[in-house]
């Protein structure tokens, strides 16, 4: 006969036993710096937009890591690779990859030389995710899109 003491020592077994099996959820990394290297853009044809896309992408990622921003923590470290913008705006469907926006990064977290985290980071959207294809600026909401896209993948690695 089964006493109420051995089943809730039973019990209590099998909930420890069960609990030690799951992996425990990373908390996200702390974040004490953000730089952005954009350098590579300006041979791909950006040009003196290459500075402005990093600062850009620089304030994405400060407004969206700020729950991980640690004084003295270690630095993120991110290179922008590349940045790639369709031929034509709003057009084809989700399937068509010839009308999609990219952007890749590198993201790193550095603290004291050693490299606590590296990451890929690809960027892709829709070509019409920067709003009508006939406003004068939409070349510019279309890179602000991909920089935000980029900056909450990077979060999410970091497990932001």
């Amino acid at each position: 006969m089964t006493t109420r003491r051995a089943f809730l020592t039973g019990s209590a077994m099998l909930a420890a036993g069960g609990l030690a099996s799951f992996p425990v959820i990373a908390q996200g990394i702390a974040i004490g710096g953000i730089r952005v290297d954009a350098r590579r853009l300006g041979p791909q044809g950006w040009g003196e937009n290459a500075p402005r896309i990093a600062r850009a992408l620089e304030l994405e990622l400060a407004r969206q890591l700020a729950p991980l921003r640690q004084r003295g923590g270690p630095t993120l470290y991110v290179t922008v690779q590349g940045l790639w913008l369709a031929g034509s705006a709003g057009t084809g469907g989700a399937g068509d990859a010839g009308d999609n926006d990219n952007m890749d990064s590198l993201a790193e977290v550095i603290d004291r030389g050693r490299v606590l985290f590296s990451r890929d980071v690809r960027s892709h959207l829709l070509s019409s995710s920067g709003g009508a294809w006939y406003r004068p600026d939409v070349d510019q909401r279309r890179v602000v899109a991909l920089l935000e896209n980029n900056a909450q993948w990077i979060k999410r690695y970091l497990g932001a």
